[in-house]
């Protein structure tokens, strides 16, 4: 399986707060142990600067405990990633819920499937994303089965200059009336991305050339793209695709099962 810098970036953030949790856990363990070597009486002396003959003293007993108990720390380290876990999930579904009209309702955004749909999806992604082009096939069975569906395209360029060609070429695509077949041609595309495939590509399409870079030039294309980016950041989504479906964020490719049960219990919602 090819580690993109999605996945990178990813794990990066996902050892950020490991890291922070580990430190706040063994400032723990150092409080708890060292006023457990007193009696509750002296404890609030305990609180006082230890002498270096209680740090040493306390410094021994911390790492004997944790020698003979390693398993602690894993516990309170897992027992610590949950809690982050649950809070940034509350958190995400507040700003769901707060940038909802951002989410759905920006009329830059390109739509295909019903504009009119009764259930709205907004999906995240990058056209050099490996997984992003795997779901251009469920999703296009997912659209073609049920024509009730209202899907919003988020452009989010983060994998490289070809990736923003991409982006803005897709959206001035769209001034054109085209931009369904040119995303989905740009996402079956096999091969390394290049701004010199993106034009081609547009070529083979029927879209005209001069009218598409001069509307990818325009103010209003950079700035959708940079409100999808400032959007995706806000709800904490940093790699691709993800999708939002009724108050929920999808993250990475998801078999299209997945896809309708989450679009049946946003409409039965």
């Amino acid at each position: 399986m090819t580690v993109s810098t999605t996945g990178k970036a990813r794990s990066m953030a996902t050892m950020a707060p490991l890291k922070k949790t580990h430190k706040a856990l063994i400032l723990a363990l150092t409080l708890a142990s060292g006023l457990a070597l007193y009696p509750a009486s002296q404890q609030a002396a305990a609180a006082e600067p230890f002498s270096p003959d209680q740090k040493s003293a306390l410094d021994t007993a911390i790492r004997d405990y944790i020698l003979a108990n390693p398993e602690v720390i894993v516990e309170s380290l897992n027992a610590m990633q949950a809690r982050q876990e649950v809070a940034e999930k509350e958190r995400q579904r507040a700003a769901l819920a707060q940038l909802q009209g951002q989410i759905t309702g920006n009329d830059n955004d390109p739509v295909i499937g019903n504009p009119n749909g009764d259930v709205t999806v907004v999906e995240f992604f990058d056209y050099q994303c490996g997984y992003c082009k795997r779901m251009i096939d469920p999703v296009m069975q997912l659209l073609k089965q049920d024509p009730n569906v209202r899907w919003v395209m988020k452009e989010f360029p983060i994998l490289g200059p070809a990736s923003v060609t991409a982006a803005h070429a897709s959206i001035a695509a769209d001034k054109q009336g085209a931009y369904s077949e040119f995303h989905v041609a740009l996402m079956k595309y096999r091969g390394r991305l290049s701004d010199a495939v993106v034009f081609q590509t547009a070529l083979e399409v029927g879209l005209d050339l001069d009218k598409l870079k001069a509307d990818m030039a325009s103010p209003e294309t950079g700035k959708t793209i940079r409100d999808a980016t400032v959007l995706a950041r806000t709800l904490g989504i940093n790699g691709t695709p993800a999708f939002v479906i009724g108050g929920e964020v999808l993250p990475g490719a998801v078999s299209l099962e997945t896809l309708v049960e989450q679009i049946e219990a946003a409409r039965k919602g």
